[in-house]
């Protein structure tokens, strides 16, 4: 008996499921466990492997959404007769996606018109409407059309053949420009006593036909991936939904840059700047409990536990793995999780798991050199930290001007949860973690 396979749910908010790519085509005979296709989930794409082992008789169209626990694919003996299984998925789509009332009362072909000719012998000619209408859309001379429908009537397809062989051909041509030089008399030689200049009309015209710009608009659609429309409509939702607002903060990162200096010098891990935010941010979460909160409609979910959400970029969107019970890790177990999350989200082959259950989330774009920003708070989260790039700037300290380097924070608050001192208060707890950074080693 053939085994089907169905749409596996892979995340708790997942509704349908797209297969990116196939590794295995029908007829190909799979083993139990074996890796044969990639399928792109609301959240990340994950690889799937096949539960039975049998020959892949049958597997539905890469890139097409397919709804969770329909018919994926179909393994069974060679040559086993599978048309029964497929008409029953077929027959289940067709009762889910059939309307709700199927009486349909037919129209009736519009009656030609008669326009008076008086070129024509009977003056009259006979012209459907639609043809007429796109006649006096087009300036055409009706009564110098041919019909070619019944009785010389003339129809759609009469005045579209006008169209056709009077309308300007658009002709893909490679993008260039054509440089056309000015005559040698545009510009007057003068002698050096003679004040007369050209006039400002003329010298502006020249410059306008100088060059002549010839190219085509062009553009290419790309299919949504699962992961980008949840991506819109959870971040649409939050915003939307969570009233947000920002505080923004500057951090003194010269102690940050001798310390993970130091540090690395004798660390088995190379630390980045991104652990050692993640770090502080965990260890002043302990003191602020209504920054590490979530709004539930009808209560405040206040979390014991700390668990940092890292937002890591792909090219399908964002993906934001999960470094549990961060306050409680050391600088190298972080960075080694950090590492080890951020190569998973890469390779796409995060679990569910590594993405759920953050209580704070932080989005670090210093790498790219952004100096600050303001990110849209992930739920269920009620507040994010943006950190932008480390970077020397001129300070004043004691009265005289130095270098210093610093680092900019952007923290989005969701005001049903948290009040604007709440968080700053949280900031500034961060502001002094990240400025005496021996702090994060107690």
């Amino acid at each position: 008996m053939a085994e089907v396979i169905k749409m596996p749910l892979l995340s708790d908010t997942m509704k349908e499921g797209v297969v990116a790519e196939w590794h295995k085509k029908v007829g190909d005979k799979v083993k139990e466990n074996e890796l044969i296709a990639e399928i792109e989930s609301d959240k990340a794409t994950m690889e799937f492997e096949s539960p039975v082992e049998g020959v892949l008789l049958y597997h539905a169209d890469a890139g097409k959404p397919i709804a969770v626990n329909a018919v994926l694919a179909i393994v069974g003996e060679l040559g086993e007769d599978i048309s029964a299984y497929l008409n029953e998925s077929t027959n289940d789509n067709a009762t889910e996606n059939a309307p709700p009332n199927t009486d349909v009362t037919p129209i009736p072909e519009p009656q030609a018109v008669e326009v008076v000719d008086t070129n024509n012998d009977n003056g009259r000619l006979k012209v459907s409407p639609v043809a007429k209408s796109m006649a006096t859309e087009n300036h055409i001379d009706i009564k110098k059309v041919k019909g070619t429908g019944d009785d010389g009537r003339i129809i759609k397809r009469d005045i579209e053949a006008i169209l056709q062989t009077t309308e300007t051909k658009v002709v893909e041509i490679t993008p260039s420009v054509t440089i056309v030089p000015p005559p040698v008399e545009t510009i007057p030689i003068v002698e050096p006593t003679t004040q007369t200049v050209a006039p400002a009309a003329q010298a502006t015209e020249q410059i306008r036909t100088a060059f002549t710009y010839i190219g085509t608009e062009q553009y290419n659609d790309v299919r949504v991936s699962q992961m980008r429309k949840v991506i819109a409509r959870r971040l649409t939702d939050s915003k939307n939904t969570a009233p947000h607002f920002y505080l923004k903060l500057t951090v003194n990162m010269n102690e940050a840059v001798k310390f993970r200096q130091a540090i690395n010098e004798f660390s088995p891990v190379k630390i980045s700047f991104n652990d050692i935010v993640i770090k502080a941010c965990a260890m002043a979460l302990r003191q602020h409990a209504a920054v590490n909160s979530s709004w539930l409609d009808d209560k405040i979910r206040y979390n014991h536990h700390i668990s940092i959400g890292m937002a890591v970029a792909l090219e399908d969107g964002l993906v934001v793995p999960v470094i549990r019970f961060a306050d409680n890790k050391s600088l190298g177990q972080i960075s080694t999780e950090a590492k080890d999350l951020g190569a998973k989200a890469r390779d796409k082959k995060l679990s569910t798991p590594d993405m759920q259950g953050n209580t704070f989330t932080i989005s670090n774009l210093g790498m790219f050199d952004v100096e600050e920003f303001t990110a849209i708070i992930n739920p269920p989260d009620a507040c994010i930290l943006a950190v932008g790039t480390i970077k020397e700037m001129p300070a004043i300290e004691n009265g005289t001007v130095v270098a210093q380097q610093q680092m900019k924070l952007t923290l989005s608050c969701d005001h049903r949860v948290v009040d604007g001192a709440t968080g700053a208060k949280f900031l500034q707890t961060l502001q002094k973690l990240l400025e005496n950074p021996m702090s994060l080693m107690v």
